[in-house]
């Protein structure tokens, strides 16, 4: 009766414990890609799109002058206009600088000295994709802070490597969760300056098919515990 009151209360537990599941990220990564989009990078950009809905829209700097600092973003929600402001020191240039290209027309948003920058959205976000540029050729990574809705941050480690004029998409999806910023951190720090192009944003009700969430490591260790423990009882018996 002990061992079958523990195993009850350990199941719900685990199926009462609320839902905390990292957003769905697509990523991939070109290190040479000699200022063109490859086939691995292009097709991860069409996995995230396709998991998107309605009239979907992205912002490729085209339509900035040259040398214009932090430009005001808009973007089509599934009920409006999403607009996003950007602080940093970042402005747009024109293609091409020390390794950053544009990956549609000419132009991209280029990081200052040190990378970091944020964005801020008048309305909330579920989907957030992008191209990245010549990131990480001095040793430095990338990495997300997102601003949930409801309070705290989830970070998002991009993974990228180390090498000049490489390129990068990266994006992510939550269908669980919303949030009302996004850090672009430079960590551990320093000169490096990266290249951005092609920021795609979606809300919740934008998201298609929301990709499965995964169980948990601990529960999938529970349940394949539990499974062991009836297995020997029937053998047992």
């Amino acid at each position: 009766m002990l061992k079958k009151t523990l195993i009850g209360g350990l199941i719900a537990a685990c199926l009462s414990a609320p839902a905390m599941a990292a957003p769905t990220t697509y990523f991939a990564e070109d290190l040479l890609p000699l200022n063109t989009i490859t086939g691995s990078v292009s097709a991860a950009r069409t996995q995230f799109l396709s998991s998107l809905s309605g009239n979907i829209a992205t912002e490729d700097f085209e339509s900035f002058a040259d040398e214009t600092y932090n430009p005001a973003l808009s973007f089509t929600g599934g009920s409006g206009t999403i607009t996003a402001t950007l602080n940093g020191v970042g402005k747009v240039q024109d293609d091409l600088y020390a390794g950053r290209f544009a990956t549609s027309g000419r132009k991209i948003y280029e990081t200052g000295s040190g990378g970091d920058f944020s964005i801020s959205f008048n309305t909330a976000i579920s989907a957030f994709g992008f191209y990245g540029t010549d990131i990480g050729d001095i040793g430095n990574s990338l990495v997300l802070r997102l601003y949930r809705s409801a309070g705290g941050t989830v970070d998002l480690s991009v993974g990228n490597g180390a090498m000049n004029g490489s390129l990068l998409f990266y994006g992510f999806i939550d269908a669980g969760d919303s949030y009302t910023k996004i850090d672009f951190l430079n960590l551990p720090g320093g000169g490096d300056v990266f290249g951005f192009d092609d920021m795609t944003v979606g809300d919740v009700s934008q998201i298609l098919q929301p990709p499965a969430v995964p169980l948990p490591a601990g529960a999938v260790l529970l349940i394949s515990a539990i499974g062991g423990f009836a297995a020997a009882r029937r053998w047992k018996a």
